[in-house]
Protein backbone atom coordinates (compact mmCIF):
# COMPACT_ATOMS: atom_id res chain seq x y z
CA UNK A 1 0.00 0.00 0.00
CA UNK A 2 2.43 2.56 0.98
CA UNK A 3 5.28 3.15 -2.32
CA UNK A 4 8.70 3.74 -1.45
CA UNK A 5 10.06 5.72 -4.20
CA UNK A 6 6.88 8.57 -3.74
CA UNK A 7 6.80 11.55 -1.14
CA UNK A 8 4.07 10.71 1.44
CA UNK A 9 2.20 14.10 2.13
CA UNK A 10 -0.38 13.88 4.85
CA UNK A 11 -3.69 15.82 4.60
CA UNK A 12 -5.58 16.56 7.77
CA UNK A 13 -8.56 18.69 7.31
CA UNK A 14 -11.23 20.16 9.59
CA UNK A 15 -12.46 22.73 11.47
CA UNK A 16 -9.63 23.05 14.42
CA UNK A 17 -12.35 24.67 16.37
CA UNK A 18 -10.16 24.90 18.54
CA UNK A 19 -7.26 23.26 17.59
CA UNK A 20 -5.40 21.22 20.76
CA UNK A 21 -2.95 18.79 21.69
CA UNK A 22 -5.06 16.07 20.52
CA UNK A 23 -4.84 17.14 17.04
CA UNK A 24 -0.92 17.27 17.13
CA UNK A 25 -0.45 13.99 18.97
CA UNK A 26 -2.27 12.60 15.78
CA UNK A 27 0.05 14.47 13.51
CA UNK A 28 3.04 13.47 15.16
CA UNK A 29 1.73 10.15 15.15
CA UNK A 30 0.63 9.88 11.66
CA UNK A 31 4.36 11.54 10.41
CA UNK A 32 6.20 8.75 12.17
CA UNK A 33 3.62 5.92 11.33
CA UNK A 34 3.32 7.02 7.44
CA UNK A 35 6.68 8.44 6.88
CA UNK A 36 5.49 11.33 5.56
CA UNK A 37 7.63 14.41 4.44
CA UNK A 38 5.03 16.71 4.86
CA UNK A 39 1.32 16.87 7.30
CA UNK A 40 -0.85 19.69 6.34
CA UNK A 41 -3.46 20.75 8.39
CA UNK A 42 -6.35 22.34 6.11
CA UNK A 43 -8.28 24.86 8.26
CA UNK A 44 -11.99 25.04 6.90
CA UNK A 45 -14.08 28.22 6.60
CA UNK A 46 -16.72 25.73 8.28
CA UNK A 47 -17.41 21.58 8.23
CA UNK A 48 -20.46 21.45 6.28
CA UNK A 49 -22.26 18.71 8.44
CA UNK A 50 -21.90 21.59 11.22
CA UNK A 51 -23.66 24.91 11.36
CA UNK A 52 -21.28 26.93 12.35
CA UNK A 53 -17.60 27.39 14.10
CA UNK A 54 -17.85 28.84 17.35
CA UNK A 55 -13.63 30.98 16.66
CA UNK A 56 -13.18 32.80 13.41
CA UNK A 57 -11.07 31.22 10.79
CA UNK A 58 -7.81 34.13 11.35
CA UNK A 59 -8.40 32.50 15.15
CA UNK A 60 -7.86 28.95 14.32
CA UNK A 61 -5.42 29.33 11.97
CA UNK A 62 -3.03 31.49 14.32
CA UNK A 63 -3.92 28.74 17.37
CA UNK A 64 -2.85 26.35 14.69
CA UNK A 65 0.24 27.88 13.84
CA UNK A 66 0.99 28.56 17.40
CA UNK A 67 0.43 24.78 18.72
CA UNK A 68 2.56 23.19 15.41
CA UNK A 69 5.52 25.67 15.80
CA UNK A 70 8.12 23.52 16.69
CA UNK A 71 7.09 21.10 14.22
CA UNK A 72 8.92 21.84 10.60
CA UNK A 73 7.12 19.20 8.98
CA UNK A 74 3.58 20.82 9.55
CA UNK A 75 2.38 23.45 7.77
CA UNK A 76 -1.00 25.34 8.52
CA UNK A 77 -3.45 26.83 6.29
CA UNK A 78 -6.37 27.67 4.43
CA UNK A 79 -7.28 26.58 0.27
CA UNK A 80 -10.88 27.21 0.65
CA UNK A 81 -10.15 30.72 -1.27
CA UNK A 82 -7.39 29.52 -3.68
CA UNK A 83 -9.68 26.34 -4.59
CA UNK A 84 -12.72 27.82 -4.66
CA UNK A 85 -14.35 25.01 -2.61
CA UNK A 86 -14.31 23.09 0.96
CA UNK A 87 -14.65 19.96 -0.27
CA UNK A 88 -12.23 17.63 0.44
CA UNK A 89 -11.95 15.66 -3.22
CA UNK A 90 -11.31 19.41 -4.70
CA UNK A 91 -8.61 19.68 -2.13
CA UNK A 92 -7.18 16.62 -2.63
CA UNK A 93 -7.24 17.62 -6.78
CA UNK A 94 -4.80 20.69 -6.07
CA UNK A 95 -2.83 18.60 -3.86
CA UNK A 96 -2.66 16.35 -6.38
CA UNK A 97 -1.22 18.49 -9.25
CA UNK A 98 1.12 20.13 -6.77
CA UNK A 99 2.85 17.47 -5.33
CA UNK A 100 2.30 14.71 -8.59
CA UNK A 101 4.89 12.85 -7.45
CA UNK A 102 3.20 11.88 -3.95
CA UNK A 103 1.54 9.22 -2.58
CA UNK A 104 -1.46 10.86 0.22
CA UNK A 105 -2.69 9.89 2.92
CA UNK A 106 -5.91 11.51 4.22
CA UNK A 107 -5.61 11.63 8.09
CA UNK A 108 -9.26 11.38 9.77
CA UNK A 109 -10.89 10.26 13.01
CA UNK A 110 -13.43 7.49 13.60
CA UNK A 111 -15.93 9.75 14.12
CA UNK A 112 -15.60 11.18 10.07
CA UNK A 113 -14.97 7.61 8.60
CA UNK A 114 -18.81 6.29 9.79
CA UNK A 115 -19.81 9.93 7.39
CA UNK A 116 -17.48 9.47 4.43
CA UNK A 117 -19.55 8.24 1.79
CA UNK A 118 -21.83 11.15 2.39
CA UNK A 119 -18.92 13.03 1.09
CA UNK A 120 -18.76 14.99 -2.55
CA UNK A 121 -17.14 12.70 -4.64
CA UNK A 122 -16.22 10.27 -2.27
CA UNK A 123 -15.96 7.61 -4.95
CA UNK A 124 -13.84 9.16 -6.76
CA UNK A 125 -11.98 10.64 -2.90
CA UNK A 126 -11.28 7.03 -2.03
CA UNK A 127 -9.25 6.20 -5.03
CA UNK A 128 -7.22 9.32 -4.62
CA UNK A 129 -5.96 9.10 -1.33
CA UNK A 130 -5.36 6.08 1.40
CA UNK A 131 -7.03 6.90 4.40
CA UNK A 132 -5.42 7.21 7.83
CA UNK A 133 -8.24 6.63 10.41
CA UNK A 134 -7.83 7.49 14.32
CA UNK A 135 -9.71 5.76 17.35
CA UNK A 136 -12.25 8.40 18.66
CA UNK A 137 -13.99 7.52 21.93
CA UNK A 138 -17.34 6.00 21.02
CA UNK A 139 -16.79 5.81 17.14
CA UNK A 140 -14.32 2.92 16.38
CA UNK A 141 -16.87 0.08 16.38
CA UNK A 142 -18.81 2.17 14.48
CA UNK A 143 -16.56 2.96 12.27
CA UNK A 144 -15.23 -0.56 11.58
CA UNK A 145 -19.03 -1.33 10.33
CA UNK A 146 -19.59 1.52 7.75
CA UNK A 147 -20.55 1.85 4.83
CA UNK A 148 -17.18 3.08 2.91
CA UNK A 149 -15.61 -0.39 4.06
CA UNK A 150 -17.49 -2.22 1.18
CA UNK A 151 -15.83 0.07 -1.08
CA UNK A 152 -12.41 0.68 -0.43
CA UNK A 153 -9.60 -1.24 0.59
CA UNK A 154 -7.32 1.42 1.16
CA UNK A 155 -7.74 2.11 4.49
CA UNK A 156 -5.44 2.07 8.03
CA UNK A 157 -6.76 1.75 11.00
CA UNK A 158 -3.98 3.18 14.11
CA UNK A 159 -4.52 1.32 17.14
CA UNK A 160 -3.44 4.11 19.63
CA UNK A 161 -4.66 5.36 22.85
CA UNK A 162 -7.61 7.37 22.75
CA UNK A 163 -7.02 10.99 22.97
CA UNK A 164 -9.64 12.05 25.16
CA UNK A 165 -10.15 15.36 23.92
CA UNK A 166 -11.92 17.11 21.51
CA UNK A 167 -12.84 20.86 19.77
CA UNK A 168 -16.98 20.22 21.15
CA UNK A 169 -15.49 19.59 24.69
CA UNK A 170 -13.33 22.52 24.86
CA UNK A 171 -16.11 24.99 23.26
CA UNK A 172 -18.82 23.56 25.92
CA UNK A 173 -16.01 24.81 28.72
CA UNK A 174 -15.95 28.16 27.28
CA UNK A 175 -19.65 28.46 27.71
Amino acid sequence: MIKSNLKRIGIYGGSFDPPHYGHLKISKIAIKKLKLKKLFWCVTKKNPFKKKTYFSLNHRIIKSKKLVKKNNKITVSSFEDKIKSNATIDLIKYFKKKYNNSEFFLIIGADNLINLHKWKNHKQLIKLVNIAVFPRKDYDQKAKKSVILKKVKKILFFKSKHINISSTELRKKLN
